[in-house]
Parts: C-alpha cells; structure tokens; sequence
C-alpha cells in the first residue's frame, strides 16, 4: 500500500497542474535488506504508476545498518510530467460563481497520520479486530488504504472539453491550506459540509480525539482527496465523466465566492 501512496502523492499534485505524468522513480532507505520486504514496496510503486499511467524507469534501495533499525525503512520518489504551457492550470481562469466538485477519498490517505497515531495510541491499538464504527472493517485495514489516484479521472475531464479552472489535492493542511492555492487573490471557497461523502473513520477520529470540526478540516480530506473548480454550466457534464471514468461519487459539494480568499463551510 505505501507504494501506492508514494506515487499518489507525486501524480496527483502534477494533474493538479494539468500536465500528464510520464515517469516515476524511488528510493528506499532501509535498516536491513530483506528482499521480500523491498520487493513488496517496489510493487506496491509499480502498481501507483500503472494506475496513474506512467512509468516506473528506475530507483535505488539503500541499506543502512548501524543508522536505521532493521525493520526500518523510508520510501519516497519524484515523478516527471508534462504539459504544453498555454495549457496550464494555474487557478488564474478561476471566476466567481464556478461550481467546486469532490472527488471521493479511499480514507484519510497520506497525511494526518501523526494525530491518528496519537488518538488511536497505535503502539498498543488492536488493528485487526473488526470495528463496528468502521463497518464491520478493522482499524489497520482502514488506515492501510492506499490514496486513491486521480489522474485518469482528472485527464478525462481535460480530454472531454471541460474547461477546468483549478485543481486542489486534499493533503496535509485539509482544506483551509489547499483549496486556497487554486484560487486567485479576492476569490473564495464556500462548501458544504453535508455534500461531502464522509466516511466512518473520520467520525471516529474527532470522537476519540475530541477534535473540533475546524481542526478536523485543517487537518484531514474528511473523504474528498482532489476539489475541481469548473464552470457552472459544465458541472453536468464534468459529473458524467468523472462518473465513466471511474468516479461515480463524485460531487459538487459547493461554489467559488468573491471574499479574502479563505474557505468556509456552510451550515458546518
């Protein structure tokens, strides 16, 4: 799964910018050489760039014993992508009034696992007994979910004429750090938090953590990993292809208003 999430991490923030990744590579650190344990990662990066439709051209796995523990290891990598400039989405074409669409997460992704660890007391948590909060399903096996990848969904709304104006990867610093990056000066966000698709596991968190809804949305995608701002008369016709491509949960889950710039949530 961390293979996964490497390379979603990388590919989702270059479609954020409209341009198509093309090649991916990695680099694992790791105490101990275990060739099961690295060939588990790499796979986990070549199915990332499967999903995401670019290549897997390299990578290097560095052994450091002495330095890292044995069951230590640190995964990352860089990918390359491209776009002709004229075609860039930079958030500069963004207007009033166009219309925010969500795009479903597969869970809490890459980010925020620091407070989850805290609340959950993840040393001595039991993750694999099933959870009645989480549907039946066990906590290890929710916080293992691997960050969904979003850029064939997204290409297929560059590639069916919409004319997307910005793009906005849900990662750390939630919503009130990411959305504003696709807006320009004077230009706003206003969602709803009752559109958006939110799954258990976030109910969990705040209810064990007693976190407020602010630092919750400050924190986490709260189940949307990618917000799109198109125009209003193409929300339609976005929804139907993000729907044959894929994400048939997809949602408008609100607007871009004429303010500072900040987000805020309607009836939250």
């Amino acid at each position: 799964t961390i293979g996964i999430d490497c390379v979603a991490m990388c590919v989702n923030d270059i479609i954020c910018c409209g341009a198509r990744p093309l090649f991916f590579l990695d680099y694992i650190a790791i105490g101990k050489n275990e060739a099961e344990k690295v060939a588990s990662i790499v796979s986990g990066v070549a199915e990332g760039c499967v999903q995401s439709g670019c290549a897997l051209i390299g990578g290097e796995t560095a052994e450091h014993p002495g330095v890292m523990d044995p069951n230590d290891y640190d995964v990352a990598g860089f990918a390359v992508g491209m776009v002709d400039k004229p075609k860039i989405i930079d958030g500069s074409r963004v207007r009033e009034g166009d219309a925010l669409i969500g795009l479903t997460s597969s869970g809490i992704h890459s980010n925020g696992f620091s407070l989850v660890r805290k609340v959950f007391d993840i040393e001595r948590a039991d993750l694999k007994a099933p959870m009645d909060e989480l549907d039946g399903k066990s906590m290890g096996e929710v916080l293992l979910a691997p960050t969904k990848i979003y850029v064939k969904a997204v290409q297929a709304l560059l590639d069916g004429g919409i004319g997307l104006r910005g793009a906005s990867h849900i990662t750390g610093g939630g919503f009130f750090e990411n959305v504003p990056r696709m807006l320009p000066k004077g230009l706003g966000a206003r969602i709803v938090p009752s559109a958006i698709p939110r799954q258990p596991i976030f109910d969990l968190i705040q209810k064990r953590g007693e976190i407020t809804d602010h630092d919750m949305y400050n924190t986490f995608n709260m189940g949307l990993g990618m917000v799109l701002a198109v125009p209003p008369e193409q929300a339609e016709k976005a929804l139907e292809l993000l729907a044959a491509a894929g994400e048939p949960d997809a949602v408008c889950v609100g607007c871009v208003s004429k303010d500072s710039g900040g987000v805020a949530f309607d009836n939250a």
